[in-house]
């Protein structure tokens, strides 16, 4: 599909998330089908005081262009002066954050606050869609909460100041990540806006992709908590949306194998005490749901070494082929 004049590699989009989507990650996401991923969310201000630990977050591996850098604030001054940076910084697709819940992002006005403010909406995308030549793009909640449920309103506001595509999350900032998304809010967006929707909530199968794109008639899917320590349902998914076919689940050995990759791969770009550290969660995913997981991944949270998770993994799988 196209956003702009970028062309995607499919409609299977990765969600930015904060701890979680970096560049390591998104890189192998890339590798396993994602049409397209999206950075952690970046802040403005940030940038705009030339924090260290802001920049890093600009970093795009070559494998995963084209790619969208994620930057959140409600200063439309600032938010179009840092945009000219992330632009510089080989983003091709800027999207801007208008849906996080998070109570310190929001108690600035920030993130899913911006929709109590449609004219301020207005304003930033218009201020950052004039600031930048590559497309500037939106990710919202279906509103604040149950009495001001507003994803149509916002969409609209943000299609006509030069946005270029709208992300729907079907909860509203209330709800945070609980309850079920409302799919029927992303149909109703569908068929206000002219520009390509993309539906975020609640996505967990390659099934659930293809139902959210038949009842709400969006132009793409996109993968949050689903794709935690699950790079393959990318491939899945789009194998099932093009050819029909599911295929299977990764093995157990398969998990292993790629937690241990994406180990790897996080410490050669952090090192090894801030990689293993940060791959702790990760690390919890990929062993979800396996037979006696639950002590490993408390032992997993006490590592510090990129040797001791090598040996515990592979302790673990030989305890699951003793018991298969």
């Amino acid at each position: 599909m196209r956003i702009g004049k970028v062309e995607t590699q499919n409609n299977v989009f990765l969600a930015p998330m904060a701890g979680v989507t970096d560049m390591a990650y998104r890189a192998i996401c890339r590798q396993y089908g994602c049409g397209l991923t999206y950075s952690e969310m970046v802040s403005a201000k940030g940038m705009y005081y030339k924090s260290e630990n802001t920049k890093e977050l600009l970093a795009l591996a070559p494998e995963e262009k084209p790619a969208v850098i994620q930057i959140f604030g409600s200063d439309a001054d600032i938010m179009a002066e840092i945009a000219k940076e992330v632009e510089n910084a080989g983003a091709d697709i800027i999207d801007i954050n208008m849906g996080c819940p998070t109570p310190k992002i929001v108690k600035n006005g920030d993130g899913s606050a911006l929709m109590q403010k449609p004219e301020l909406v207005a304003q930033i995308v218009r201020r950052v869609s004039d600031a930048v030549a590559v497309p500037v793009t939106v990710k919202i909640r279906k509103g604040w909460d149950a009495d001001s449920v507003n994803a149509v309103e916002i969409a609209s506001i943000a299609e006509q100041s030069g946005a270029k595509a709208v992300t729907v999350h079907g909860r509203t900032r209330e709800q945070f990540y609980s309850g079920k998304a409302d799919w029927d809010i992303i149909a109703q967006v569908k068929k206000a806006v002219a520009i390509p929707v993309i539906g975020n909530g609640d996505i967990l199968t390659p099934q659930d992709a293809k139902a959210m794109l038949e009842q709400t008639g969006c132009d793409a899917v996109m993968i949050g908590r689903g794709a935690q320590g699950n790079p393959w349902i990318f491939k899945r998914t789009v194998e099932y949306l093009t050819r029909g076919r599911l295929l299977p689940e990764p093995t157990y050995d398969e998990k292993a194998e790629m937690a241990l990759h994406h180990l790897h791969r996080t410490i050669g770009l952090k090192g090894e005490a801030t990689g293993v550290k940060e791959m702790r969660k990760h690390l919890a995913w990929y062993l979800k749901s396996m037979p006696g997981s639950a002590n490993i991944k408390s032992e997993v949270f006490k590592l510090d070494k990129a040797s001791e998770v090598e040996q515990l993994l592979d302790e673990y799988l030989k305890y699951l082929k003793s018991i298969v």
